[in-house]
């Protein structure tokens, strides 16, 4: 059974992004996000120099494997990914992006 939250269809970016963040409570969670994004870009620098597209499978993994051990075992939730790919996929960018800049907590 779908929650309310989980059954929403958001209109917009900036309609989802404040469910996002408020999936994102736990500061270990938003930390994990973070590094494993960080991983996801490197290794995406990783398969353009070396012209290896396996390394973006690697960045797939990583970044979702560190951003799922946030949900899972610190927030206690369903990862919006789920039920918000894309949306979700962008959220954790524009968060990456806040907490890189200070405006997030990291």
């Amino acid at each position: 059974m779908q929650s309310e939250a989980q059954a929403k269809k958001y209109a917009s970016m900036a309609e989802f992004y404040p469910f996002y963040l408020s999936e994102h409570s736990n500061r270990t969670s938003r930390r994990l996000h973070f590094v494993g994004t960080t991983l996801g870009l490197c290794w995406l620098a990783t398969a353009i120099v070396t012209m290896n597209l396996w390394f973006l499978l690697a960045g797939l993994v990583s970044g979702y494997a560190f951003a799922w051990v946030g949900h899972f075992f610190f927030e206690k939730n369903r990862p919006a990914t789920f039920s918000y790919p894309f949306y979700s996929f962008a959220g954790d960018w524009v968060m990456w992006s806040e907490i890189l800049r200070g405006k997030i907590k990291f």
